[in-house]
C-alpha cells in the first residue's frame, strides 16, 4: 500500500508555485556556534525535535493538478544533514560565500524541502549551521519557532527517549472517517460563530454596525493595494539574476534600542525600520543616486498566528503588508516619527488579512493568474524587511552554543533584496539578502545600518538635552 496522500492547503501550494529560476521560495539562517556541532548529538536532536513535524519527512507530489503530501518512502536523514569544512584560516567572509552560495541554489524537489549543512572550522574552533526550508512547509516566524525548540538552554540536555514514529499509512476507510470527521468539526465552528454573532448582537446593538465598518476598511485596504502606485525606479528595482550575496552585521546591544525608542517615545520596531530606511539613505547617497521623493515601499510579513499558540501544526498564517519608509527625509527624528505613523496606521488597517486571503484565493486558481497578481504585487515593493523576536537568554544545540542567529525570507517576483532583523540575548542581528544583478554590495549596507543607528541614537540624545536640564533645574 503507498503512503497516504494529504491534501497541501491553498495558501502552501500558493506559496510552492512561486518558486522562480530567480527566486527560490526557501526561508534560509544561518546559526553560528562557539564550538563545532556533534553531528550525532546533532542528528538526536533533529530525529526528536524536527521529525516529530510530519512535513519534514514528507515529500511534495502532483495528482490530477492537486498538490499532496506524503511521506517519503526513502527518507534518510543523511540525505539532508551534510558536514562540510571550511578551508584553512575561514572566517567569516568565507562563511558568508558558502552561505550566498547554497542561497542560489534550488532544494531537490524529490525528496522533502529541507537542507542542513554543517560548517566545521570556522575561525579555527568555532561552528555554524546553514539550513534552507522551502516556505510551503510554514512562514518564516513559525519556522523560528521551529528552529529554536531544537535548543536547550544548558549545555548538557536531558534528551528524551526517541519514540518510533508510528506508521502512517491508513486504510480508505479511516480517511473517510477522518473527512467526515473534519466536516462535523467544520459545522460545529460554524454554529459556535453564529452563536457568538448573535450573543454579540444582543449584548451590542451597534454590532452590525460594527461588521459593516469592518467590511468597509477591508474593501478600502484592498482597493489601496490595488490601486497603489508601483515603486520608483531606481537601481533597487533591476532584472534578477538568481545568484545571491547575503552579509550580516555585528549586533546591536538590544538595551540601547530599547532606550533609543524610550526617548522618541516609540517602540523597538519604529527603531530598527528607522536605521533601515537610513541605510538606503546611505546607500542612494554613496552611489550618487536620485532619492525618490516619496519614499520606497518594503514589504513586512505580518504574523497571523497568536504568539501564544504553540506551533504543533505548520503550514503559513501571516499576510504582508506594504511599508513606506522615507528615504527623503534625511533628518533621523522625522524620519522616526514619519516611520510611526506609517506603522500607527498600518497596525489599523485590515492589509495583513487582505493578503493572506488573497494568497490563499491565488492557490485555489491556475497557476499563470498566481504569477500574474503576484508580478503586479512585487512591482509595489522595493524589498522585503522582517522583524523577527527571539529568545532573550542564550541557547545551545547539541551542546553548542548559539552565538549569532540570522534568518532570511525569500523575495517573490522581481524583488531581488531581502533584510532581515533578529533579537537573541539583549542583542539585535541584521543581515541582508542580494540579488547579484544589483548594484548593492551588501557589506556596505551592514555598516550603513549601524551608522544610522548611532545617528538616529545621538539626535534623540540631543532632543532630550533640554528637557532634561529643565527637570534638572
Amino acid at each position: 500500500m503507498s503512503p497516504e496522500l494529504t491534501p497541501m492547503s491553498a495558501i502552501d501550494r500558493a506559496w510552492l508555485r512561486m518558486d522562480t529560476p530567480t527566486n527560490p521560495m526557501m526561508i534560509s539562517s544561518v546559526l553560528i556556534f562557539d564550538h563545532p556541532l556533534s553531528i550525532p548529538r546533532l542528528k538526536r536532536t533533529l530525529r526528536e525535535r524536527l521529525l516529530c513535524y510530519d512535513r519534514f519527512h514528507q515529500r511534495v507530489v502532483s495528482q490530477r493538478g492537486r498538490m499532496y503530501w506524503q511521506d517519503d518512502p526513502l527518507f534518510d536523514i543523511d540525505n539532508h544533514l551534510h558536514r562540510i569544512g571550511l578551508p584553512g584560516d575561514a572566517g567569516m567572509a568565507e562563511l558568508q560565500a558558502l552561505a550566498s552560495d547554497l542561497n542560489s541554489t534550488t532544494l531537490d524537489s524529490r525528496r522533502p524541502l529541507w537542507q542542513i549543512h554543517c560548517i566545521d572550522n570556522l575561525n579555527g574552533n568555532g561552528g555554524a549551521l546553514l539550513v534552507r526550508i522551502h516556505h510551503c512547509i510554514a512562514d518564516g516566524i513559525s519556522l523560528v519557532r521551529v528552529l529554536l525548540s531544537l535548543t536547550d538552554r544548558t549545555p548538557e540536555p536531558r534528551l528524551d527517549r526517541i519514540v518510533p514514529r508510528p506508521d502512517t499509512r491508513r486504510s480508505p476507510r479511516s480517511a473517510a472517517r477522518r473527512l467526515s470527521g473534519r466536516l462535523a468539526d467544520n459545522a460545529k465552528t460554524a454554529a459556535i460563530r453564529a452563536r457568538h454573532s448573535l450573543r454579540a448582537l444582543r449584548r451590542n446593538p451597534g454590532y452590525p454596525i460594527q461588521l459593516a465598518t469592518a467590511a468597509s476598511g477591508i474593501t478600502m485596504d484592498l482597493l489601496k493595494l490595488g490601486l497603489a502606485p508601483f515603486e520608483p525606479d531606481t537601481g533597487l528595482k533591476t532584472p534578477l539574476s538568481g545568484r545571491k550575496q547575503v552579509a550580516w552585521a555585528k549586533p546591536l546591544a538590544l538595551a540601547d534600542v530599547k532606550a533609543c525608542a524610550k526617548s522618541l517615545g516609540g517602540s523597538v520596531n519604529d527603531v530598527l525600520l528607522c536605521a533601515a530606511t537610513g541605510a538606503l539613505q546611505r546607500h542612494f547617497l554613496a552611489h550618487g543616486e536620485t532619492i525618490p521623493p516619496c519614499g520606497i515601499r518594503v514589504a513586512v510579513p505580518f504574523n497571523l498566528r497568536p504568539r501564544s499558540q504553540p506551533v504543533r501544526e505548520l503550514g503559513n498564517q501571516f499576510g504582508l503588508v506594504l511599508v513606506c519608509l522615507p528615504v527623503d527625509v534625511p533628518e533621523p527624528v522625522m524620519c522616526f516619527h514619519q516611520i510611526q505613523e506609517n506603522m500607527n496606521r498600518l497596525k489599523r488597517s485590515w492589509q495583513a488579512q487582505v493578503t493572506y486571503s488573497l494568497l490563499n484565493l491565488f492557490g485555489w486558481g491556475p497557476d499563470v493568474l498566481e504569477r500574474r497578481a503576484l508580478g503586479l504585487l512585487s512591482h509595489k515593493a522595493s524589498a522585503v524587511l522582517t522583524n523577527v523576536p527571539g529568545p532573550r537568554q542564550p541557547v545551545y544545540l547539541a551542546g553548542s552554543k548559539l552565538v549569532q542567529p540570522m534568518f532570511w525570507v525569500p523575495q517573490t517576483g522581481n524583488i531581488g533584496i531581502g533584510m532581515s532583523i533578529f533579537s537573541y540575548a539583549d542583542t539585535v542581528q541584521f543581515g541582508i539578502s542580494v540579488d547579484t544583478a544589483i548594484r548593492v554590495d551588501p557589506n556596505a549596507i551592514m555598516s550603513y545600518f549601524r551608522d544610522s543607528f548611532e545617528a538616529l541614537n545621538q539626535a534623540a540624545q540631543a532632543a532630550n538635552q533640554p528637557q532634561l536640564a529643565r527637570q534638572a533645574g
